[in-house]
């Protein structure tokens, strides 16, 4: 992927504009990973499925399947629907920041939000068992890494 500037040239009273090559360098993030794989990545990130991911940015699915493949080219708006829909900027979308390059979310595991909403609407009895539990496979979970 390269990036072009383009160069007026007049030919016999005609205007042409016409594409060269580019001196700036092309930002680390974009060598690694394309916008189509940075979108599917950050979706699972998010604990989203394709179908979920449309219906937040307006599209259908096959469209979402399309972006993450690469064979569609994302325009202005739809990075900034996205961008929206996933919870980032649009600069961390594009690969321009490098915390997103990097793989680190900046928003947590949808998966395990909806799982403390569930837990959160249970009764307070119920709650503390549950937070027990988890408490005390976090501890073992602990114990066997160290």
């Amino acid at each position: 992927m390269s990036s072009v500037i383009y160069k007026e040239i007049r030919n016999h009273g005609y205007s042409t504009v016409m594409p060269r090559a580019s001196r700036t360098p092309i930002p680390e993030a974009w060598n690694s990973e394309t916008i189509g794989q940075r979108i599917a990545r950050l979706r699972k990130e998010r604990g989203l499925t394709q179908k979920e991911l449309a219906e937040k940015v307006g599209i259908i699915q096959v469209l979402v399947s399309d972006y993450e493949k690469g064979k569609l080219r994302l325009h202005a708006e739809m990075v900034v629907r996205f961008a929206r829909a996933l919870g980032i900027r649009a600069d961390e979308l594009l690969g321009l920041t490098s915390d997103v390059s990097k793989g680190t979310a900046t928003k947590p595991d949808l998966k395990i939000m909806r799982r403390l909403n569930r837990i959160a609407s249970l009764p307070p009895k119920e709650q503390k068992i549950m937070l027990k539990a988890i408490d005390g496979w976090l501890q073992a979970s602990q114990r066997k890494a160290e």
